[in-house]
C-alpha cells in the first residue's frame, strides 16, 4: 500500500513538475522552469507499464498496460487481461488500490499482485479508451 502511495506521488510530480514544492532552480533556466531530485528508489511509471500482475495462487491475472491521471494523483491501473498472444484482449480499470506493488531485492525486481480471479477481471467491466 506505501509502494502505490509512493507511486501515485511520483506520478503526480512527474506529471506537474510544477507542482513540485521542494524543486530548485538553477543556472539560466526561465523563472517557471522547475527541477527536482529523483532517488534511485522511486517508482517509475516505465517500471509499471508491462508488469505482469499475479493473485493469490500466484497465476497471472493481467498486465498493467496504462495509468489513468485523475486530479495529480492515479486514479486507476489500466490492465490488459484475457486473450493469447495479443488477440482477445480487453481492458479493465481498477483502483491502485487493489492491487500491491512491491519490490523484489533479492530478485532485483517490482511485482505486482492484487486478491482477484482471471474469471473475475474478464467478468469485469471493460475499459475503452476515449476517442
Amino acid at each position: 500500500m506505501k509502494k502505490i502511495a509512493l507511486i501515485a506521488a511520483s506520478l503526480a510530480i512527474l506529471a506537474t513538475p510544477v507542482l513540485a514544492q521542494e524543486a530548485k532552480t538553477t543556472g539560466t533556466a526561465p523563472a517557471e522552469a522547475k527541477f527536482s531530485t529523483v532517488s534511485k528508489d522511486e517508482m517509475f511509471s516505465s517500471k509499471l507499464k508491462g508488469l505482469s500482475v499475479t493473485n493469490q495462487k500466484d497465476e497471472t491475472v493481467g498486465e498493467i498496460s496504462d495509468l489513468a491521471i485523475k486530479n495529480h494523483e492515479v486514479d486507476a491501473l489500466i490492465l490488459s487481461v484475457g486473450g493469447f498472444l495479443g488477440m482477445g484482449e480487453r481492458y479493465v480499470a481498477v483502483s491502485p488500490s487493489s492491487v500491491s506493488v512491491r519490490y523484489d531485492s533479492k530478485n532485483n525486481k517490482w511485482l505486482a499482485s492484487m486478491n482477484t480471479t482471471k474469471d473475475a477481471l474478464k467478468s469485469a467491466p471493460e475499459f475503452k479508451y476515449p476517442k
